[in-house]
């Protein structure tokens, strides 16, 4: 093995490591997050569910149908659904129900367009709590009054648990194991140590004046919880997180479906990532924002479902190469990656028929490392998941 080889080996391996041990860190951490038990007292706070739908038809109705029917008290919050590509019967089946509707078009329509259009048509005081939804999003009972006692706490943004709504395919599976993952690392964990939590694009609440002066700086093609996740933390504002407060989110049936979700969200990452780490770094030196900082830091981070595959694909091949000491290096960080996988998986997921589906994880791997050639693609265009029975 020639020593250009071995240094290009070691510099990837260390980035590498860098993304497994900051994720066997914070999955260990995850251990110990202990949801403080109370009883949630009623609140008066007035709050909206908005719901962005592009191209939702097979699933908005059925959604915000349940979303009326949410046990929160009725006088106290209403439905707005973005309207978005709709078809002119869907129009008409949401026009006959009780929300407010919101029609939008667009040249290049994105999430982030979409819910500024929608608030500069919303009053000034239309609400106290704006809580945002996928069309697809179910929630789960007490789930609003669940948020509505952080705010009544004094947190001003407050992501809830999405949860699996459906394991009828290996993918669905698997999505919602990085799902479960992802609330483990990124929720959990993050906020154990007392850092915020993520944000995840949907079952998140925000004060309603508060999203109304940072929104408008938002206009992400793709990935605009993330954007907007770095300015909460860049005004020094802790997202909290509730791991009780839940919203059923449907899972992606079909391979394509999630490798291109992938592209979306790997090309959101490395974009902020590219734009908001120096400031982030200058941040944490002259003012000390950790939590900013941390958020940056984890825009930096190798794509999660890719770098297990990427590290036995190294093993393997130092092995043949003969270069045995680096092949233990390669091991070491693999076994510490699938360790932090280990930590941070519900125990549900152990039993049948959730333990079959991760016999297609070289598949998965296959598919996310597609996901990696529509990267360019997914910066410039909106790429959005389909849901309903998508097959």
């Amino acid at each position: 093995m020639t020593a250009a080889f071995a240094l290009l080996s070691g510099l990837v391996l260390a980035y590498l490591a860098f993304g497994a041990g900051y994720q066997l860190f914070f999955a260990i951490a995850g251990l110990f997050y202990g949801q403080e038990a109370r009883i949630i007292a009623p609140s008066r706070r007035r709050i909206v569910v908005l719901i962005p739908a592009y191209r939702e038809d097979a699933v908005i109705v059925s959604t915000a149908r349940q979303a009326l029917a949410h046990d929160y008290p009725s006088h106290l919050f209403e439905v707005a659904v973005i309207a978005d590509g709709l078809r002119r019967e869907t129009l008409d089946a949401l026009r006959a129900l009780p929300v407010t509707l919101v029609e939008v078009a667009f040249e290049q329509s994105t999430k982030s367009r979409a819910i500024n259009q929608a608030l500069c048509r919303m009053p000034e005081n239309a609400c106290d709590m704006l809580v945002i939804l996928d069309a697809d999003n179910v929630m789960a009972p007490g789930f609003l009054a669940r948020l509505a006692d952080h705010f009544d706490r004094g947190f001003l943004a407050v992501q809830g648990r999405r949860a699996p709504k459906n394991a009828d395919t290996p993918i669905a599976v698997l999505d919602g194991a990085s799902e479960a993952i992802n609330n483990h690392i990124l929720c959990k964990g993050q906020r154990a140590l007392g850092f915020s939590a993520r944000l995840a694009g949907s079952a998140m609440a925000f004060d309603y004046a508060l999203f109304r002066q940072v929104m408008p700086q938002v206009d992400a093609i793709g990935g605009f919880d993330k954007e907007l996740e770095l300015r909460l933390v860049q005004r020094r504002l802790c997202i909290g997180y509730d791991d009780e407060a839940i919203v059923y989110d449907e899972k992606v049936r079909r391979e394509a479906d999630f490798s291109r979700q992938r592209s979306r969200w790997i090309a959101a990452q490395f974009q902020y990532a590219r734009r908001f780490f120096p400031s982030a770094f200058r941040a944490w030196l002259r003012e000390g924002n950790g939590d900013f900082m941390n958020k940056a830091v984890q825009m930096l981070l190798p794509p999660r479902l890719i770098t297990p595959g990427v590290l036995t694909l190294g093993v393997l091949a130092h092995l043949l190469a003969g270069a045995y000491g680096l092949a233990a290096g390669w091991g070491a960080v693999l076994s510490a990656n699938l360790l932090s996988f280990l930590l941070a998986m519900p125990a549900y997921m152990w039993r049948a028929p959730y333990r079959q589906a991760f016999l297609r994880l070289p598949r998965a791997f296959f598919y996310a490392l597609q996901s990696l050639l529509r990267l360019k693609y997914a910066r410039r265009h909106f790429i959005n998941t389909p849901h309903g029975d998508n097959g």
